[in-house]
């Protein structure tokens, strides 16, 4: 009996929750199948209980469709969590059969690819991010579709991250340094933070 081959990802994860709160709502998905590997990062509007509680269910619609286009899981989102107070996120989907990665922001949850061998600080795409609130007032959704190779590594950070994190980045760290280094330096104090570092480790051929 032949074995499955499962894609390999390596990711790292920080977060950072405002004094005072129980629990962050950000919150972060990475969940590989055979046939795909889905990754999202998703903020809860607001802080404290409310806002995690809308953004694990996020993940938990999201965990369900692993294989699902990312435009029908937002959509799900949408519809499901109209009675929450509603999530911004990005997400993305490798098909690591074909070498190609869909992915797809409402708000302001930051995307960023970096790809092997790249020079530090040097990003060679970024996430286009559509205004709106999922639960609330979704935007027209296109997504967009990029290669992707082995080592190329996925960043998402949400709005508790300062926007020059970019700059900073290197395709030879190890994910969960770079998110741990990321948080650290790049914080803002006045927000719930997360970083997500996720590098792809093989592809099936």
């Amino acid at each position: 009996m032949e074995a499955i081959k499962v894609p390999l990802v390596e990711y790292g994860v920080a977060k950072f929750s405002l004094p005072g709160q129980d629990e962050s709502g950000d919150q972060h998905l990475v969940c590989c199948n055979q046939n795909a590997i889905l990754i999202a990062a998703v903020d809860g509007i607001g802080h404290g209980a409310e806002a995690a509680n809308a953004a694990k269910a996020a993940t938990s619609i999201l965990k369900s469709g692993v294989d699902q286009p990312v435009i029908s899981l937002m959509e799900q989102c949408h519809e499901k969590l109209r009675p929450t107070r509603g999530v911004v996120m990005s997400l993305a989907s490798i098909d690591p059969m074909h070498g190609m990665m869909t992915w797809l922001g409402i708000g302001n949850v930051q995307g960023a690819l970096m790809r092997n061998g790249a020079r530090k600080g040097s990003v060679q795409d970024t996430l286009l991010l559509r205004a709106g609130v999922v639960g609330s007032q979704l935007p027209p959704l296109q997504a967009a579709v990029l290669p992707i190779a082995r080592g190329d590594t996925l960043y998402f950070v949400t709005d508790g991250v300062r926007n020059e994190f970019a700059l900073s980045l290197s395709a030879l760290e190890n994910p969960q340094r770079a998110a741990d280094r990321i948080l650290e330096q790049y914080q803002s104090g006045a927000d719930d933070a997360l970083v997500l570092v996720v590098r792809l480790a093989g592809i099936n051929r």
